[in-house]
């Protein structure tokens, strides 16, 4: 190869996007008032010649640590695609810029003789042609460049010629089918050794025109192509795929799910092959859609959101039968969606989790049943439900003597009593026990966990005990809220769903660190951000960090009244935090806050948790759907609630209800958060939308002096008959505002 041509491979590596390695410094520099207040310090001092301390200052220390979000969405899924960070040495191979063929012709020329060919049926002539001027599609504008006056569109940064592109591929649509194939094989691997090539033939699919399902036998060439290459191309192909404008990117997306569901459902079944001779399309265009999703989430922030990787087709498929067979056959070849969980919206994680709870339910209850029946005991159809009966003023040691002696029946439905009183459990009971039992325990006086009012969030208290078992309770509570689709009211920072599917499945082997996640600045965060601010100030000061902050791998941390230190490694009170070992200083102490300063209250939730929820449909999830599951969406669609209420004593065209609706239609989101929790308990929506709230308005007969009043375990929210918008609008605004507000006192 020519010197130049190796001068210009290594100015193409270079361009090659770096791979990445989770350090530590990427977390955002937020304020903190310790480091930051001790930098501007340092600064003001060296601005006025002074070099020193005048006395050594220590680390804060911490009361409380808080919660933080996820970091990297996919990393619990075994069967998901890995991309793995490769070496340094392994670099992606590049080509020279191509040599224009010797043997060319103009547009006009090559327009005639696809004509001729369509009308003779006789290719032979187009075929040689494919097959001895170009083989990628830079060849092939290459190979029409000399066309005089030829109008030029061409694609941002591609250079690519699409008059001839277009001609090109009309020219394949009409070529026999051995024809097609031959020439994609040609193409398609020539392009693959070049990325930029590979970007273009992508970026070319998204003309309007190629949406058609005449043109999807040649995506889908493309598509195989593409999905059949080596792991280390589709880590460098990923992070190219990183580079791409967020416009084109989602392109690309939607581009890929309409392939999807076209094939599945396609408007004219004759416009496709048949499904038996195509059965490669979905999995090949589902693990190209999987690239795009690793590149996504390696991103920060993400190109797009998590959601728009959802394909809402899918969710009128078998897609139990998809589960079972990914059960039965793992990480075979044999294909499922299920392999590739981030392309199954929220609603469909949801419904298998439910049709699977519903059978391990309904296997627990036939076991019961024939064990009665094989001692010929009498059976009592309460041996079905796990039933708990509880005081209301012994509320949290009732729960949890009754789970505790009922471990056995966690998976069968619950039905609650309250001792003393009358009345079947039609769910308005259980909702009930839900609701006072997350309220005192999330107390702040109860002691078991810390409300954070910079990040609105609840933590772990960080106080050693003997018994963790109301831990265990907290996270028994939050699996039957997921087994019984009831939506809780709880506010913990995003990582704690990262650290409960740390590992997804329970490990065999009990002495098995559990909730163990790698967390990072970013987490710390999301619950203290200041300290995290702080300790990323840390990173970046340029000052020297040994003399200037005199600090060790030491850390106070304040329990029960009592201060008391910790080393972060073995000798840590006597190592100095420098300039080199930083980094590490920042990676243990967040471990240490996050992970192993609350390890024993964590692992004992964590245990809790999947007590009740232990599935392999939990490998689904990401974090953020763990959450949505407990607590609910955040995306509020009020105009929606209005056409899916129902009406006790009012009619929806009476004054008070038009007064009513035009009231909560014009809040703020707040105001509209605020009239949920209300009524409801909780701010959030189920995950299946407004419809499985049950929102009911009732009328009461009382003087429009009262405020309106709710009864949340029934999503009921009663108004007396208020004669003014005005009216309305001012007693609603008071009640919503000054309820009772769980976890905000």
């Amino acid at each position: 190869m020519s010197e130049n041509n190796c001068l210009f491979e290594e100015r193409d590596r270079e361009r090659l996007p770096p791979i990445l390695n989770h350090s530590l410094d990427r977390g955002p520099k937020l304020h903190f008032p310790f480091y930051g207040s001790f930098i501007s310090t340092l600064n003001h001092k060296r601005e006025s010649g002074s070099h020193s301390l005048s006395s050594p200052l220590l680390l804060p220390a911490v009361k409380q640590v808080r919660e933080l979000p996820p970091i990297c969405p996919d990393v619990r899924q075994k069967h998901r695609i890995s991309i793995d960070v490769l070496p340094p040495e392994v670099k992606a191979r590049f080509v020279s810029e191509p040599i224009i063929p010797i043997r060319t012709k103009t547009a006009k020329e090559f327009q005639d003789d696809v004509e001729r060919a369509t009308i003779s049926g006789d290719w032979k002539q187009v075929h040689d042609f494919y097959l001895t001027t170009f083989d990628s599609f830079l060849e092939l504008n290459g190979a029409f460049k000399k066309e005089a006056n030829a109008p030029f569109n061409t694609i941002e940064d591609s250079g690519i010629n699409m008059k001839f592109v277009n001609i090109v591929y009309d020219a394949l649509l009409h070529t026999p089918a051995d024809t097609q194939k031959s020439v994609l094989k040609g193409i398609i691997n020539s392009l693959l050794r070049e990325w930029k090539g590979l970007l273009k033939c992508l970026s070319v699919s998204q003309n309007p025109q190629y949406t058609s399902p005449a043109t999807y036998v040649i995506y889908a060439h493309l598509l195989r192509q593409i999905a059949s290459l080596a792991e280390a191309d589709h880590h460098f192909l990923m992070h190219w795929f990183k580079k791409l404008p967020q416009k084109r990117f989602k392109q690309l997306v939607e581009r890929l799910q309409l392939f999807i569901t076209t094939r599945l459902f396609p408007a004219k079944p004759d416009e496709l092959p048949p499904m038996a001779k195509c059965s490669w399309w979905i999995p090949s265009a589902t693990k190209v859609l999987s690239l795009l999703n690793a590149a996504n989430s390696i991103s920060s922030p993400p190109i797009i959101p998590f959601t728009d990787l959802y394909n809402l087709t899918l969710d009128h498929i078998d897609f139990m039968e998809d589960y079972h067979t990914w059960q039965a056959h793992g990480n075979s070849n044999r294909f499922t969606f299920c392999q590739f969980p981030f392309i199954l919206s929220t609603v469909v994680k949801k419904a298998i989790i439910q049709r699977d709870s519903e059978q391990q339910m309904i296997s627990m209850a036939r076991q019961t049943l024939v064990d009665k029946v094989s001692r010929r005991q009498r059976v009592d159809m309460s041996l079905l439900f796990l039933n708990i009966k509880v005081r209301r003023l012994q509320l949290v040691s009732d729960s949890l003597d009754e789970l505790s002696r009922k471990r056995a029946d966690l998976k069968k439905k619950l039905k609650v009593t309250f001792v003393g009183e009358a009345g079947l459990d039609m769910g308005g009971l259980t909702k009930e026990w839900f609701l006072l039992l997350i309220r005192q325990i999330f107390h702040t006086d109860y002691g078991m966990f810390t409300y954070v009012k910079e990040s609105q969030c609840h933590w772990f208290s960080s106080w050693k005990c003997d018994n963790y078992s109301e831990f265990r309770l907290v996270g028994a509570l939050m699996g039957l809220a997921v087994y019984n689709s009831i939506t809780l009211d709880i506010r913990f920072p995003p990582c704690v769903y990262k650290k409960l599917l740390t590992p997804p499945i329970v490990p065999c082997d009990l002495d098995t660190p559990v909730g163990m996640a790698t967390l990072t600045l970013d987490d710390l965060q999301q619950i203290m951000p200041d300290l995290a601010h702080g300790l990323g100030e840390l990173l970046s000061y340029e000052g020297n960090v040994e003399e200037d902050f005199y600090t060790t791998f030491q850390v106070f941390q304040e329990e029960l009244g009592v201060i008391k230190s910790y080393n972060l490694k073995p000798g840590g009170d006597k190592i100095p935090v420098t300039n080199l070992n930083r980094k590490e200083y920042v990676q243990l102490y967040i471990d240490f806050l996050l992970n192993k300063s609350i390890y024993r209250q964590f692992a004992a939730f964590y245990h809790g948790f999947h007590s009740v929820c232990a599935s392999n449909a939990l490998m689904l999830l990401r974090p953020e759907e763990v959450e949505i599951l407990v607590c609910g969406s955040p995306n509020l669609d009020m105009g929606s609630l209005q056409r899916l209420v129902q009406y006790e004593g009012y009619s929806k065209t009476d004054p008070t209800i038009r007064a009513f609706w035009d009231v909560v239609l014009a809040f703020p989101l707040e105001l509209q958060k605020k009239l949920l929790h209300f009524t409801t308990g909780s701010d959030r929506v189920p995950v299946c939308g407004m419809a499985d709230l049950n929102f009911k308005i009732s009328k009461i007969d009382v003087s429009t002096d009262w405020l309106p009043v709710s009864h949340t375990c029934f999503n009921q929210i009663c108004l007396p008959p208020y004669k003014s918008k005005k009216e309305l609008r001012q007693k609603l605004t008071i009640a919503i505002s000054n309820a009772e507000g769980f976890g905000l006192e």
